[in-house]
């Protein structure tokens, strides 16, 4: 009786520490995938960036979904600043990624014949001799006053400037990605991170589509391209099957691996039913054209975010040192609302390593 109370003892403490390490594979209630991995080395600084005091109340109720660049030793970030007129890209610069400088709106809303009559937000870019290309996200669709969360369909649009500072001149005439019935990008086809490759630019979209019973299902795209003023051209099929339910990517390369990793935010589902954002993912390939679902890890959640048990959103990384920069939007406490989210600040060691 003793060795048996022992042992179950023993397997009890066992289970206690793998929860406590963050290596207990969590179910959700719908079956979705879980990753059964966790990246090591991943430390929470906590917020950056609070919402509340950009220029023109641009972020009055909210600031998220960070997207990160460097030039020569500035750190540009754009993020979706939820003001009063709707959720537009914002602008703020910092040369430690720790004290930032808002610079207000980078976009404004179109009129109401267009696509980004609501919304004009989420802006991946990149150069190209002497001229920067934005891709953003518009959509003519949002939630009532005074939060206006944009609502599908999620399209990508496009603008560009000479100077990452802007100002940023709307290309309406161009349409990056178009529509296709019974495709896996129905209702979402938002822009997400560019790499040139072999001649092409590749685009890692977020692509969503929703089942005869309204469920939203969420995966990653790949689109390419040699014009960046043209359409692209986008691949059968998605990156991750439709059940991954990730969104958002943000892209580096090991040197030394030579492997890719690939960050995005996984959308769970709560005890009620409720989706939201729950935490940071991480995917590994050899081949930037070709992913296994299976080479996955957790990489930032309620486990080791210090601030965030609730929400914790779109992921942007950056090498930074000998450590790899990684920005992140969260709720603070247990929210999993849209509002009121700030912009907050994780190392991950290099090399990275992943975990059962």
């Amino acid at each position: 009786m003793k060795a048996k109370y022992l042992y179950l003892l023993l397997i009890i403490t066992v289970l206690l520490v793998l929860q406590k390490n963050g290596k207990a594979q969590q179910h959700y209630i719908d079956g979705r995938p879980v990753a059964k991995y966790r990246l090591m080395g991943c430390t929470d600084e906590g917020v950056v960036l609070r919402h509340g005091d950009g220029a023109d109340s641009c972020d009055t109720y909210g600031a998220r979904e960070a997207i990160v660049n460097r030039v020569g030793n500035t750190y540009y970030l754009f993020y979706d600043g939820a003001g009063k007129a709707g959720w537009l890209a914002c602008l703020a610069e910092s040369k430690d990624l720790k004290k930032w400088t808002k610079k207000g709106a980078s976009l404004v809303l179109g009129d109401s014949t267009r696509s980004d009559s609501k919304s004009a937000s989420s802006p991946w870019i990149v150069k190209e001799g002497d001229e920067w290309h934005m891709f953003y996200l518009g959509t003519p669709n949002t939630t009532p006053a005074p939060n206006r969360i944009p609502a599908f369909p999620y399209l990508t649009m496009k603008a560009r400037s000479r100077s990452i500072e802007g100002p940023w001149q709307k290309q309406y005439d161009v349409v990056p990605f178009p529509e296709k019935k019974g495709s896996y990008y129905t209702v979402t086809s938002s822009p997400g991170y560019i790499v040139k490759f072999k001649g092409y630019y590749l685009q890692f979209f977020s692509a969503s589509t929703q089942d005869s019973s309204g469920a939203t299902k969420r995966t990653l795209g790949l689109a390419k391209t040699k014009n960046l003023n043209g359409s692209w051209f986008i691949t059968d099929t998605p990156l991750f099957p439709i059940t991954e339910q990730v969104e958002n990517s943000s892209l580096f390369f090991d040197e030394a691996g030579k492997t890719w990793y690939l960050f995005t935010n996984h959308i769970g589902i709560n005890a009620q039913g409720t989706e939201y954002t729950d935490a940071i993912w991480v995917y590994w390939s050899k081949d930037l054209e070709k992913w296994n679902n299976e080479n996955k890890a957790i990489v930032l959640d309620s486990k080791n975010c210090k601030w965030a048990k609730g929400a914790i959103g779109m992921p942007t990384v950056i090498k930074a040192g000998n450590k790899l920069a990684l920005l992140y939007d969260a709720a603070g406490g247990n929210s999993i609302s849209h509002m009121g989210r700030d912009i907050a600040l994780a190392w991950i060691d290099l090399p990275l390593k992943v975990t059962k």
